[in-house]
């Protein structure tokens, strides 16, 4: 195939500089984008008199054609083709004649490749949406399910304080649902369209950019021809969010991980998203989270190429720019797959009640409790602190826990103790007393639950 800039050149392009220079492999995902582009491009140039009208029905009758053929597996992708553009244009060519050579008025590669991989990413980004909706519904429903069961709390990954395990999930909640409004402030940022802005400069032709960049879905189109063609800040947000996305799959990866193992034994994973050993028969393995956790790196690593790739680029346009589209594609795919595989995962995710009440009442999570008791009779929350360390401590020495420890040797801590203390500092106590804004007692997971459930139903509308 001919290079179509190949005026300018004496000699053929080296067989293997063509196949580096190449992206078709990779950017012949964006053909229906391309596409799309194309025939706002070609609508503009008949509305202002540079294509005449049986020249635009030839090039959309011949776009809808080669979109058709593409989508049917009549037409495949010519691996010699530079690149998606060039490809539909010769395509476009040999179906039409001249008339698809004149579709390139106005236009150059950099302001094409520059929209393409907007309207792209803005169409993806609508299905991640999506999944990210359908895991706040998972994690929610979940939440709404284990709303009463207690479970111990923990810092530093050692037992704090008793919480429900409903209230621990919608911490992961909140977490998600800040991921879409991420995702939301990136794609909003990201629809202004550069198409017209041409190599770098514009074009001596009268154009109508706004006309373009309406007909694509665009807000407005971008103010300056060389920020136009030179942007990738929004591939930069997208991968920004996506790893903060992965960030928190992964941190939710590893609980369960924790969780599922015969030291924790909190939760029992559905054998759909389990597998086993080639050479113990015992085991089930939490496979589906630990690649979660894993492929969080690689999301993380298209972050930081493209960031490397870009800081010293000066403008405009740059060959190096095409990396840009490896790093966001594989992004996307990576984050696809651990979504559609970790909404069912935790949909069908079972708790062990008693395993996670029986280690809540071990731990001394109740600490906190018996110092507000103390509190609550006078004594100085620090001096209470004193008192119940004492008494934790003697409690480690005898082998026995808070709820265990006879009156009188909580007398000869403090005779502000008395019996009313073991109903104050019992789990159900400990978390119905929760009542601060946000809090794991019952009424404010009830208020968590139903906030969440109406923000979902804003999200779907």
């Amino acid at each position: 195939m001919e290079k179509m800039w190949a005026g300018r050149f004496e000699k053929a392009l080296d067989k293997k500089a063509d196949d580096f220079n190449s992206s078709i492999r990779f950017d012949c995902r964006m053909y229906k984008q391309d596409i799309e582009g194309s025939l706002a491009h070609a609508a503009m140039l008949e509305a202002k008199g540079i294509l005449k009208k049986e020249e635009l029905d030839a090039i959309c009758g011949g776009l809808a054609s080669i979109l058709e053929d593409l989508e049917s597996g009549a037409l495949e992708f010519d691996m010699n083709a530079e690149d998606i553009h060039m490809f539909i244009e010769a395509e476009l060519t040999a179906r039409i004649g001249d008339a698809g050579k004149r579709l390139h008025t106005a236009r150059s590669r950099n302001d094409q490749v520059a929209v393409d991989i907007r309207l792209y990413l803005r169409d993806v980004c609508a299905e991640l949406r999506a999944l990210i909706v359908e895991l706040l519904c998972a994690v929610v429903d979940k939440a709404e399910e284990y709303k009463d069961l207690i479970m111990p709390g923990y810092t530093h990954l050692q037992r704090a304080q008793p919480i429900t395990f409903g209230h621990h999930l919608l911490a992961y909640a909140n977490m998600f649902s800040r991921d879409i409004g991420r995702l939301e402030d990136a794609v909003a940022r990201m629809n202004y369209c550069p198409l017209g802005s041409c190599a770098l400069a514009g074009t001596t032709y009268d154009t109508d950019r706004e006309m373009t960049a309406e007909a694509l879905g665009f807000d407005g189109v971008m103010g300056n021809s060389i920020d136009g063609v030179s942007d990738r800040d929004f591939c930069l947000e997208l991968l920004s969010a996506f790893s903060v996305l992965m960030m928190h799959l992964s941190r939710f990866s590893e609980e369960i991980i924790l969780w599922s193992s015969w030291e924790f034994k909190f939760v029992e994973l559905d054998d759909s998203y389990t597998t086993g050993s080639s050479i113990m028969p015992q085991k089930k393995n939490p496979d589906m989270a630990e690649l979660v956790r894993g492929k969080t790196g690689r999301v993380y690593g298209d972050l930081m190429a493209l960031l490397t790739t870009l800081k010293g680029l000066p403008l405009a346009y740059n060959k190096d720019m095409q990396e840009d589209k490896e790093a966001i594609f594989d992004a996307v795919d990576t984050v696809k797959m651990c979504l559609e595989v970790f909404i069912p995962m935790i949909a069908t995710m079972k708790a062990i009640p008693e395993n996670m009440y029986k280690a809540a009442g071990q731990g001394f999570i109740n600490a906190t409790d018996l110092a507000d008791y103390l509190v609550r009779k006078g004594m100085p929350f620090r001096s209470a602190y004193k008192v119940v360390g004492q008494t934790v401590a003697l409690c480690i020495k005898k082998g026995v826990v808070l709820d265990e420890l006879a009156m009188d040797e909580y007398k000869a801590q403090s005779e502000l103790f008395e019996e009313d203390l073991y109903e104050e500092i019992s789990l159900e106590t400990c978390v119905k007393k929760r009542i601060s804004e946000g809090s794991t007692g019952p009424a404010s997971v009830e208020k968590q639950i139903a906030c969440f459930k109406e923000k979902i139903k804003e999200l779907k509308a």
